[in-house]
């Protein structure tokens, strides 16, 4: 006699109905990419890394690197992060990628490093020069400091905030804070956001997000590496983006409105999402990059 199936299992599998598995149905989604060009986005936490309480230890495997290494060789490939750029590239350690930070208000083209590779950290060219496609958000670079700064002060007397400087937005973590003091640090979050009037407050998994208030997200994000990688108005390209929190959701959204291409949420319980397909976990992302790069080798 099998177990029985609980509440949340049974909810999950009517969810995947309206979101399949996209490994169970790789087959039938491989079927629209032949000769296509695909472009692969991913997300970094909880997509390439697990969601862990310290987030500076957010290390993605080293089977993981080497598959998104292999996806880089296949297929042009950005990672669009809430992380600063360079945080990202701490993580991933890839050079051969595009790498977007602060939810996409940062995004630079695959580099090489010059010199020493272990005291080297930049995206630079041939010349030692830095190479940055997008910035947006510069002007905004002395209020984003005031914030930090402000936060630092004030949140001094609640115990498990973790403040995080992602250069061109300020993420504020609360998962080991307190349900007693979670209001206090909410209030005081929208308080400081109010204030300066320019940013914008949003909430994702146990964190505060606080970015300048202008018309840029993820999605924003990939149609602007589209169009750098030539293809803003082809019919031939098919983006793929996986991605698992709230801010992806503009990514999904994006693609959505393109008519054309993949968006994949990666969670192991139901949620609302513009995401057409999902995947469990970043075990499944492995396993669906994995057979992306198996489908390309054997189709070349």
């Amino acid at each position: 006699m099998g177990l029985p199936v609980s509440i949340n299992e049974n909810g999950y599998r009517s969810w995947l109905k309206k979101h399949p598995s996209a490994l169970d149905t790789f087959d039938d989604m491989i079927v629209t990419a032949k000769g296509k060009k695909i472009v692969v986005f991913l997300d970094y936490d909880g997509t390439l890394s697990n969601i862990v309480p310290n987030p500076d230890e957010a290390f993605m495997t080293n089977k993981m690197r080497k598959v998104v290494s292999e996806v880089a060789r296949c297929f042009p490939t950005a990672i669009i992060s809430g992380r600063s750029r360079d945080k990202v590239y701490e993580f991933v350690k890839l050079d051969d990628i595009y790498y977007a930070g602060s939810h996409g208000l940062d995004i630079a083209a695959p580099f090489q490093c010059v010199g020493d590779p272990n005291i080297q950290n930049g995206f630079v060219d041939k010349n030692g020069d830095e190479i940055v496609l997008f910035q947006p958000a510069q002007k905004y670079q002395p209020s984003i400091n005031m914030i930090l700064n402000v936060l630092k002060e004030e949140t001094q007397r609640i115990k498990g905030v973790l403040i995080e400087n992602n250069k061109f937005c300020v993420s504020v973590h609360f998962r080991h804070v307190s349900d007693k003091d979670f209001p206090v640090l909410e209030e005081l979050v929208k308080s400081v956001v109010h204030d300066l009037g320019e940013f914008r407050l949003s909430k994702g998994k146990k964190v505060f997000e606080i970015r300048p208030d202008i018309e840029w997200d993820k999605g924003h994000a990939l149609e602007y590496l589209l169009k750098t990688l030539g293809y803003e108005n082809s019919n031939d390209v098919l983006p793929i983006y996986l991605g698992d929190d709230r801010t992806d959701e503009d990514a999904f959204k994006a693609i959505k409105n393109r008519g054309k291409g993949y968006s994949i949420v990666v969670s192991s319980t139901p949620k609302d999402t513009m995401a057409s397909y999902s995947l469990r976990s970043p075990c499944d992302v492995k396993r669906f990059l994995s057979r992306l790069v198996s489908w390309k080798k054997s189709s070349s």
